[in-house]
């Protein structure tokens, strides 16, 4: 699990740095992509294990690319966003993503949740596409 790739998807760009040095301390290989374009882009090049996905960014929005992803992969999406209504949570969870955190967030938590995404994924592989972690 250690040296997992991790995609970084959010438009805010202080979020996304703050985030990538979280997880690197933790070990991890941060990627980062502003937009949902960027992270289609981004998934093409391959490495990537787990995607953090922000829902309110420009060109493409996280719940679109969740749904875009998920064509073709069962790659595990955290969606990360201030939209914090049960309603909000409901619906990226029905799009495709496999977990929910709301903007603020603990650090602690999120590395949890990350790291708990991808005992699940490395254990299955990605059964989207056929092969494994």
């Amino acid at each position: 699990m250690d040296n997992a790739g991790i995609l970084v998807v959010d438009d805010d760009r202080e979020i996304a740095g703050a985030i990538e040095k979280l997880l690197e301390c933790e070990g991890f290989q941060v990627q980062k992509a502003y937009d949902g374009k960027e992270a289609l882009e981004a998934l093409v090049s391959g490495g990537i294990q787990l995607i953090l996905m922000d829902v309110m960014m420009p060109r493409l929005d996280g719940l679109s690319a969740t749904l875009k992803i998920r064509e073709s992969r069962n790659i595990p999406i955290i969606i990360l966003s201030a939209k914090s209504e049960d309603s909000d949570k409901i619906l990226g969870l029905s799009m495709g993503a496999d977990d929910y955190v709301t903007k603020p967030f603990n650090p602690d938590e999120l590395v949890a949740r990350v790291k708990s995404q991808l005992r699940r994924y490395m254990l299955l592989g990605d059964m989207g596409n056929g092969s494994k972690a």
